[in-house]
């Protein structure tokens, strides 16, 4: 019997996959095809992918070609794969000519001619392209646009702002207006960067005209004006997701997992820093300046709230006034305190410090190294060092990537899991206004 075996993802099935499964199973008699899965595939930078891996393993098995379905979970594993199963010949399609040749040291390897003008690309692309208008003036703008490319669900297609001195990279757009209905007017959904103050006024204007937001986290300066918004997207059906990317990194995700499943025992005490020598730029011609913990409060605030709660019974703030610009933080420094837990936040411009996370518990702790909100790294400890544990979880685009397609997803779905609580959205906006 000669046994083969071949990979793919298989997201939106097609008869470009069908004709490859088909040529793979006539090189032999008994076929093995493995999925990959969801981790692997964000570990390999595909992060497109729409369906989940039980829809795309029982769409394989539906088409009744594979005699065998297994999950492909990390790198090297078809070398572990071909030697388990005593395979004697792997195939993949011809667009990867060349790159596993290694494999013939272990089974023949062969190329397979893939159908043209047909990809699940192409599928994704032109089912559910969600067309992007960028609002604000940072220079993140720039880097959200660059990762934008690697989503072939989205598409960036114009900008408004006030002060583009800092936008070269976005020069290349269509349309960029000072005009924020102009903007509305051509786009499914905005990604909004602005200084808070504008935030609420900028959701509310998009999601009457109907239109889904993705804004920087806080999305209003105060509660009442947060389930405004909430309220208002969820009468129009629109989505409307905070950006805190740090949410959508699987190490992060990974984490809190752990975190809630007592690995470390009752959590007793988080300390969590975020800082940075810098503060934001104008608004358009205004002299507004972002403080501590308007550039960094939403970030340092996301695990003390998902992992406590949001019913705290008391916060002491202790802040530091901004040396350079005047009625900001630099520097801000709060005690949060539960029924049996407390958390300390500290967030800073003018102050620089280690930005790590530690999270204690009756067992164990959790340490991110900084800076800990673009984690790809977390360890485990424990009394005995010899019962600590590494976790690495590769990440690309500091997040922003698997924000969009989350933000895609919930377009498409309807789906209001935005990995970060209602809730916590509220708590964010009540806690900023107060501090």
């Amino acid at each position: 019997m000669i046994r083969v075996i071949t990979y793919g993802t298989y997201d939106f099935l097609h008869h470009g996959h069908i004709r490859l499964l088909e040529r793979a199973k006539a090189l032999g008699d008994y076929l093995i095809v493995g999925v990959t899965s969801d981790d692997f595939d964000k570990m390999r930078g595909k992060i497109n992918v729409q369906q989940t891996l039980e829809e795309r393993v029982a769409a394989v098995r539906a088409t009744g070609i594979a005699d065998k379905v297994i999950i492909e979970e990390y790198e090297g594993q078809k070398i572990d794969d071909i030697r388990r199963y005593r395979v004697d010949i792997f195939t993949v399609g011809s667009d990867w000519v060349g790159h596993f040749d290694y494999i013939n040291e272990f089974c023949k390897v062969v190329y397979l001619p893939r159908t043209d003008g047909i990809s699940s690309s192409g599928i994704r692309t032109t089912s559910s392209c969600v067309n992007i208008g960028l609002v604000g003036y940072s220079s993140f703008l720039n880097k959200f646009y660059k990762e934008s490319k690697y989503v072939n669900a989205v598409n960036v297609i114009g900008l408004c702002s006030h002060d583009t001195s800092k936008l070269s990279d976005l020069k290349e757009l269509d349309f960029i207006t000072e005009n924020y209905c102009e903007l509305l007017k051509l786009v499914d959904a905005v990604y909004i960067h602005s200084h808070p103050k504008y935030h609420y006024e900028q959701c509310r204007d998009a999601i009457e005209n109907g239109k889904h937001v993705l804004c920087e986290s806080p999305i209003a300066e105060n509660e009442d004006q947060c389930k405004t918004l909430i309220n208002l997207a969820k009468q129009n059906n629109c989505v409307l997701m905070e950006g805190i990317r740090t949410a959508y990194l699987t190490a992060y995700s990974r984490l809190l997992l752990l975190l809630k499943a007592g690995k470390i025992g009752r959590i007793a005490s988080i300390d969590v820093t975020c800082t940075s020598l810098s503060t934001y730029g104008n608004f358009g011609n205004s002299s507004l300046k972002w403080g501590a913990m308007e550039a960094w409060g939403p970030t340092a605030l996301l695990p003390v709230l998902q992992l406590l709660g949001t019913d705290y019974k008391s916060i002491n703030k202790y802040i530091i006034p901004s040396e350079e610009y005047v009625g900001i933080d630099g520097f801000t420094k709060l005690n949060i305190d539960y029924e049996n837990a407390t958390a300390t936040v500290k967030v800073g411009t003018d102050i620089k410090s280690e930005s790590e996370l530690i999270i204690s518990g009756v067992k164990g702790y959790a340490y991110v190294p900084a800076p800990w909100w673009k984690t790809d790294y977390f360890e485990i400890r424990f009394e005995n060092a010899a019962d600590n544990k590494r976790y690495f979880y590769q990440v690309e685009g500091e997040g922003i990537r698997y924000e969009l397609v989350q933000l895609a997803t919930a377009i498409r779905e309807g789906n209001a899991d935005y990995y970060i609580s209602r809730a916590v959205t509220e708590a964010i906006s009540r806690i900023m206004e107060i501090v």
